[in-house]
Order: structure tokens, then sequence, then C-alpha cells
């Protein structure tokens, strides 16, 4: 049975603890507000590249001059994986559902007799999928040293990707992070962005197709649109995971805050129970030694 000092430096350990928890929340939930304007901010500008690749792709697929990156290489053998996550952990399940899809996803295309590689954006998901994947990885991006999630992170990881793409490396490539729902809801999302998929509906307005001329022409303007879109997507899901991983974090601090109130409440009543039973005992001795003499 622990002494009384001991518990006296447990409930002091775990008040501390709290301390921490709660501060963390704190700033999780000041950072959540700016991140959460931030991906719905960027949510109307996706959607209208959306609605703009899919007037521009309706005459273009099939044809001879349509761009690699909307028809693809005729293949979809080598597939390469883009996993999003934080550098940081104490988010609860944040980082653990995005690199459990992703995991899902290549040992089903690995069952298929697909190749796969991997590119990692951020420490946690790198850290845990070294164990499996460590001779499928071809690049990491470090947030901590981008400094910021922008568009220019982002269009230096787009432009990476399409590097590996004009190169041979891939066929298909996914990115898999979290779309931010809510502080407890964030949802594992993969998207492929290579080759282009334009979502069913998205060049409707008013639940009619719009008509638009292009000039030059649709595909010189898909030439210089679809790498911008790929940035677009990577920067939209930077974003999302940004809101995703504060709002997780928020949530898993308010859980152990609890916790810990819970933990002293007990380690509390045990104390107190300790040190009555010690008082008892030692006025059973008092009284004892009186009687005796």
């Amino acid at each position: 049975m622990p002494s009384l000092k001991d518990l006296k430096n447990r409930i002091q350990s775990v008040k501390n603890t709290r301390k921490i928890t709660k501060a963390m929340q704190m700033v999780a939930a000041a950072k959540l507000r700016r991140a959460q304007e931030a991906a719905e901010a960027a949510r109307p500008y996706a959607d209208r590249m959306a609605a703009v690749m899919a007037g521009l792709t309706t005459g273009s697929v099939g044809s001879d001059s349509a761009p690699r990156l909307l028809t693809g290489t005729g293949s979809d053998q080598r597939h390469l994986l883009v996993v999003l996550t934080s550098e940081r952990g104490l988010a609860g399940g944040f980082n653990s559902a995005i690199v459990k899809l992703a995991r899902l996803e290549a040992q089903a295309l690995a069952a298929k007799g697909k190749d796969v590689t991997i590119v990692t954006v951020g420490k946690k998901g790198r850290e845990q999928l070294k164990r499996e994947y460590a001779s499928s990885f071809q690049r990491h991006f470090d947030l901590s040293e981008l400094k910021a999630v922008n568009y220019a992170t982002a269009r230096e990881i787009a432009e990476d990707i399409l590097e590996r793409f004009e190169a041979g490396n891939f066929d298909v490539a996914t990115l898999y992070y979290n779309t931010f729902q809510s502080v407890i809801a964030q949802v594992p999302t993969s998207r492929q962005i290579i080759p282009a998929v334009v979502p069913e509906g998205a060049g409707e307005v008013g639940g009619a197709t719009a008509l638009y001329d292009y000039e030059p022409g649709e595909d010189v303007i898909l030439h210089d649109l679809l790498p911008r879109s790929v940035a677009t997507q990577v920067f939209a899901a930077l974003l999302e995971n940004a809101a995703s991983e504060q709002g997780a974090r928020m949530t898993a601090m308010d859980n152990a805050t609890r916790n810990a109130g819970d933990m002293i409440d007990r380690l509390t009543t045990q104390y107190n129970r300790s040190r009555q039973a010690a008082i008892t005992k030692e006025l059973i001795e008092i009284i004892s030694g009186a009687e005796a003499l």
C-alpha cells in the first residue's frame, strides 16, 4: 500500500498534468477557429475549380490532344499514395485513422499485384508506415521545416508529385487525409488526383449544365489548369487536415483533463482514508499505552 507521501506526490503530479492538458486544450481551441475558417473558406474555391474542370473536360476526354493528367497513362499498375498527417501527436486517433485508410488501400492494391509507392507529409504518418513500407517510400515532406500550411507548401508538394508523374514513376496518385466536419468528427478521406477525377454534377449550375465557349481552347486551358488543380486539391487537403488535427487534439485534451480530474478525486479519497487510518492507529496506540500505565 502506498504511503501518504507517495499518494501526495502522485496527486501533485496528476494536478500538474491536468494543468498541461488544460492549457493544450485551450491552445487547440484557439487554433481550431482559425484553421476551421481557412478550411471552410477554401471549399468554395475548390468546388468552383471542380465545376470549371467539369466544363472543360466534357469534350476533351478521349481526344488525342488531351493532357496525360486527364487521360492517364493508360494503365493503373503503379500507384502513388500521398499520406498527409501531422508533425505532432496527442491528437487522439487523428493520425492513426489516416494511416489505417492508406494501409488498407496499400494492402488491397498489393493483393491485386499492383506496385505501391508512398510519399508522406508529416512525421507521424512516416513513423507508423515505415515498419511495413520503408522500401516503398519515395519522399518525405517535413511540415516543421515548411513552417506553415499555405499555398506555397501545397505547390511544392504538388510539383514533386507532377515531376514524378512526368518521369513515369506512377500511373495513379491518391491523397489521404482527414475531412473536418466538427470538433468530434473528422472523416478519413481518399481522393484521386492523377488522373483527374471530376465529381458527377460538378459542372452543373442551378440543376443544369453550364455551357461556355473557351478561348484559345479547352485543351490549351487544361494543360495550364490541371497542374494548378492538383496543387489546389493538395492545399485543400492540408487545410482540412489542419482543422481536423486541432479538433481532434482539443477533444483528446478535454478527455485527458477530465480523466485527470477523476484520478485526482480517487487519489484524494484514498489519501484521506489512509490518513484517517494512520490517525486512528496512533490514537489506539496512545490509548493502549495510557491504559497500560
